[in-house]
């Protein structure tokens, strides 16, 4: 999870998303998203018809596995 900040765009404020959620979800400037407020205060976003990637096409971080040293 990462942390955003919230800003200040005219005479509203906006939250930015982290650019491996864009490039995942295939995220467009003008893409509609649906923004619903839960009882416990968190913030669901929903992207209204994202063009989600394949596991194959993301950019997932690597781990390295030590190997072992005979």
């Amino acid at each position: 999870m990462a942390k955003q900040k919230v800003i200040k765009v005219g005479n509203s404020l906006a939250v930015t998303l982290p650019s491996r959620v864009v490039k995942n979800l295939s995220i467009k400037t003008g893409d509609e998203v649906e923004a619903t407020q839960t009882e416990d205060n968190s913030i669901t976003y929903n992207f209204i018809n994202p063009q989600q990637l394949s596991l194959s096409q993301m950019k997932l971080p690597t781990t390295k596995v030590p190997t072992k040293k005979s």
